[in-house]
């Protein structure tokens, strides 16, 4: 691989990841509820999701899908019935203020439950294989072997998508500090409730082509 085909493809990724979606919206909203640090859980859980379905896909998996009948339909009706859960679960939430950052976390998020959540939101994308199994053997010189291109760009991507999610992140605890109002906090709450389905309804819509 090339520098100038590598410089590209972080181009890309860069602006691609940016983007908001779910997995931004995700670690914006947990940094809002449990602070930066607390949120850190959320994000490995999301990268370990991210660097799995892209090696998955560099591997094939996506593939696979298209040709068993109804995989790929059941793996689309998951990440849907997930992400209308998160925005009924994000427009039911409690109305109260962001926690101290030196305070003990709730009963209800353990570190276990944020990495999951992080990791459930991104893995349940179906959007993401396919957008992978697409995007990166472009950036792949036939030429040179595959294998160590592929980890490359894995890598590249994870790497780029962290630095996002810590932007986010960031822009969630710059946020909390004005969500101290109850009325303000459940206004945030049903806004990214509202987003969450959003996103779950344009899945529900997307047919692999």
């Amino acid at each position: 691989m090339s520098p100038h085909l590598w410089g590209l493809f972080v181009a890309a990724v860069f602006l691609l990841s940016g983007t908001p979606g779910p997995n931004m919206l995700h670690i914006l909203a947990r940094s809002v509820a449990v602070g930066v640090r607390r949120s850190l859980v959320a994000m490995f859980g999301t990268l370990l999701a991210l660097v799995s379905v892209l090696a998955a896909s560099a591997a094939g998996l996506s593939t696979l899908l298209m040709t068993l009948p109804g995989a790929f339909q059941a793996l689309r009706l998951i990440g849907v019935a997930y992400l209308v859960y998160l925005g009924v679960k994000s427009w039911r939430g409690d109305a109260v203020p962001a926690p101290d950052a030196d305070a003990p976390p709730g009963p209800g998020l353990t570190p276990a439950k944020l990495f999951a959540g992080g990791f459930m939101v991104c893995a349940s994308n179906p959007k993401l294989l396919l957008f992978a199994a697409a995007f990166l053997p472009q950036f792949v010189d036939p030429a040179e072997p595959a294998a160590p291109q592929f980890a490359i760009l894995v890598a590249t991507f994870a790497a780029i998508e962290l630095f996002w999610l810590l932007v986010y992140a960031l822009c969630g605890k710059t946020l909390a500090r004005h969500l101290g109002k109850p009325r303000l906090r459940t206004a945030f709450n049903r806004l990214t409730g509202t987003v969450f389905l959003a996103f779950g309804a344009l899945l529900l819509r997307f047919k692999p082509v």
